[in-house]
């Protein structure tokens, strides 16, 4: 099926590995140029040059830390992206106890403020353009939000609600704003886990399908999303967790 998507532009976000890298190769693999940001520089131009080694795409990277506000600004007036994809987030477990004031904000100082600033800042000259797409790759521990989880699901939960809120009017301006909600994914952190917690292990074996999401998975919804063949969906939030959350 062809999306139509060569010659667009995306920015994406925490794209040096799992599904930031996934979402960028399915974006290439359709012929989406790319502004590519994480704080690793050496991971970044290695996917950067994978990318550009297998696909006729151009490929900018930009080691940044989300966390400034400066450097984010820096990111948003280097490229016009058609696409924004928000994915960048390193909220750690733990209870309210557990956690204190300074990870916590930290820990949204990335992910939740990244996601509203980013995307403050992109929004702009998307609207001037009058066209555009914003992908918010968020979580679905935002739809069941559990006491062990709690800076990490009353964020996601508070990026739903924003998603929605801006997705619901965004059309006005040619904008679509769209939320994906991953449940667990095969990425280096969940292998990682799966390799040095017994715990996470029992809890793995009762995933749907046995198997966690491939991070191409999560990427292929994310692309066909920013495409014109769903052009009708805005102000929405698409759960990719083999219904772990339905049930």
């Amino acid at each position: 099926m062809d999306l139509g998507l060569a010659g667009r532009t995306a920015l994406i976000t925490g794209a040096s590995a799992g599904i930031g890298a996934a979402v960028a190769e399915s974006l290439a693999a359709e012929g989406v140029h790319l502004h590519l940001a994480a704080r690793g520089k050496e991971r970044l131009d290695e996917v950067a040059a994978r990318l550009t080694a297998a696909y006729s795409v151009i490929v900018a990277t930009h080691p940044v830390d989300l966390r400034d506000g400066a450097e984010l600004q820096r990111l948003a007036d280097s490229a016009t992206p058609d696409i924004l994809v928000n994915n960048a987030g390193d909220i750690p477990a733990g209870t309210l106890e557990s956690i204190d004031e300074a990870t916590w904000r930290r820990a949204w100082d990335l992910k939740v403020f990244g996601y509203i600033d980013l995307t403050r800042s992109v929004y702009a000259g998307m609207k001037d353009r009058g066209r555009g797409v914003i992908i918010n790759i968020i979580g679905s521990a935002g739809e069941r939000p559990k006491a062990g989880y709690i800076a990490g699901g009353s964020g996601n939960a508070a990026l739903m609600a924003f998603t929605r809120a801006l997705g619901g009017q965004s059309w006005r301006d040619g904008i679509r704003v769209l939320g994906i909600n991953p449940g667990p994914v095969a990425t280096e952190r969940f292998t990682t886990l799966l390799e040095t917690n017994e715990d996470f292990r029992t809890l793995a074996a009762d995933f749907p399908f046995a198997r966690p999401a491939h991070p191409s998975e999560i990427a292929d919804a994310a692309t066909f999303l920013a495409s014109d063949r769903s052009a009708y969906t805005t102000g929405t939030i698409l759960t990719i967790d083999g219904g772990i959350t339905a049930s």
